[in-house]
């Protein structure tokens, strides 16, 4: 996560998602014309179809518990990733957690993908333990997951194009950015493991801007400045997983979001705001907003001189032709 802003939505922690969230089982939404649209490059890019060596899959029946989900890296749409030696390891997840992974899901996307899922794709929960040779990326392990997905679950599935209410993420004043939004600088510090190594004996020390996360290529949650408030931040990122990472939870955004800020690169980022308390991603009944701090929407504007405007416009959805419950391994 990477993963997505607290304030917009709970998968990934990095932040995780909210996926204990219920779906609405056995719904499918067929657009009249769907546009097809051609596989993601960043499929072809990491090399294309793949397959673990091994690999188990197993219904975890113990009580459910958001404590419990653990992964050996994290399975958000970010490049925050642990080398691993080829091995993937998760527990206590749903399978719609799993297909957001392997398809690489954005909270823009989800939103759609699970009322196509059966009831049981997002409350029975799944361990997953499988292995490939060498060491691959972050990416190849994803199309490992499809293949794995195919097999196990049956799942097929393809991405169409549709024209759907969105906010679209602009610039406020043309030319200007925000305090805490700011191009990333290429010779600064730039691990995307969750644990940063030391400089090397005799190196020279390495600062890094504390305003942002250590770990780059994902959004993490960041201890917030007062009580009451979310904080999240990010390094070395695109705005398009910026502005895709905003919608739902306790942003207030109830649409996806694309980024038209004209805003090319990758940039450093953090945003602290008082979330809403009524979404289904809403902080722990023991949270106490903070009255004082901004909403989502004024500090997009105050601390990063961005804003949302609602228009329609096109989202890549992942349409699911077919899913069923695995049998025993």
């Amino acid at each position: 996560m990477g993963t997505q802003f607290p304030g917009a939505g709970p998968k990934r922690k990095l932040v995780p998602k909210s996926i204990l969230a219920l779906a609405l089982a056995g719904v499918v939404w067929v657009p009249l014309c769907p546009a097809q649209s051609p596989t993601p490059d960043w499929q072809a890019a990491a090399g294309g179809k793949m397959t673990f060596d091994v690999a188990s899959v197993s219904q975890n029946r113990t009580a459910p518990s958001p404590r419990a989900w653990s992964s050996n890296f994290p399975l958000g749409p970010g490049d925050v990733y642990v080398p691993n030696g080829g091995l993937f390891r998760a527990t206590n997840f749903p399978l719609v957690a799993y297909i957001d992974f392997a398809y690489k899901i954005t909270e823009n996307q989800e939103k759609f993908l699970r009322p196509q899922l059966p009831n049981w794709a997002t409350t029975a929960r799944f361990d997953i333990q499988a292995r490939a040779q060498g060491n691959p990326t972050k990416d190849q392990m994803r199309l490992m997951m499809q293949s794995l997905l195919a097999d196990r679950f049956k799942l097929s599935v393809h991405f169409e194009i549709r024209q759907v209410p969105v906010f679209v993420l602009l610039v406020d004043l043309p030319g200007k950015l925000g305090p805490l939004l700011q191009p990333h600088r290429d010779d600064s510090p730039c691990a995307t493991t969750p644990w940063i190594p030391s400089p090397p004996p005799g190196g020279l020390p390495e600062t890094i801007d504390t305003r942002f996360p250590a770990t780059c290529g994902g959004i993490l949650s960041m201890a917030p400045s007062a009580p009451g408030r979310v904080r999240a931040g990010a390094r070395n990122v695109s705005m398009e997983l910026i502005a895709s990472s905003m919608t739902g939870g306790s942003s207030g955004l109830d649409r996806p979001v694309l980024d038209k800020t004209g805003l090319n690169g990758m940039f450093d980022i953090a945003i602290e705001f008082t979330p809403q308390i009524d979404g289904p991603s809403a902080p722990g009944a023991n949270f106490q907003p903070d009255p004082t701090g901004p909403t989502f929407v004024e500090a997009l504007k105050e601390q990063l001189g961005l804003k949302v405007e609602a228009q329609t416009g096109p989202v890549d959805v992942l349409v699911v032709d077919y899913v069923e419950e695995p049998s025993a391994n």
